[in-house]
């Protein structure tokens, strides 16, 4: 394939992934009145089932990871989480889901689902879908693990 060709699989990517992060943005922000950046810190919680000091959240996010500490002092004043100091070091801080915090999260889910689906997974034919996750797991270099977090996890 010409590098040229190449190089336009990649802007394709960039302008796909832009384009559906900004549907669900605002059909969150519309629907739920909840920015897609705060979904993904309830999301990363939820699925941790657990506290998480702010170094593992800050891997964990999909998103951008500047300004992680404004953002959980934003969603800590909205109620939806909480923080306390580690014991075993207090430089480090544990982040945590209030019961608000998992209700938003059940509220948001159906909406975040619906637009993965609509946006992405039914554009795509099972080929497709087979291929493109070959292809990003390649990207990522390792496969992906056998039963990894899914949205669905939340709704339980």
């Amino acid at each position: 394939m010409p590098e040229s060709d190449r190089l336009a699989v990649w802007a394709a990517f960039l302008r796909a992934h832009a384009t559906v992060l900004a549907k669900l943005e605002r059909e969150l922000q519309d629907e739920r009145d909840l920015p897609l950046t705060w979904y993904d810190v309830l999301f990363q919680l939820n699925a941790a089932d657990a506290e998480l000091r702010m170094q593992e959240l800050a891997r964990s996010v999909l998103l951008s990871k500047s300004g992680l500490t404004r953002l959980v002092d934003r969603m800590e004043s909205a109620g939806l989480v909480a923080r306390r100091t580690c014991d075993a070091d207090r430089r480090g801080t544990w982040v945590g889901l209030t019961e608000e915090g998992r209700a938003t999260l059940r509220r948001a889910a159906p909406v975040h689902l619906r637009g993965v689906s609509e946006h992405f997974v039914d554009r795509l034919g099972d080929e497709d879908l087979a291929a493109l996750k070959a292809a990003l797991d390649k990207v990522l270099g390792q496969p992906a693990p056998a039963d990894p977090a899914c949205d669905e996890h939340i709704l339980n």
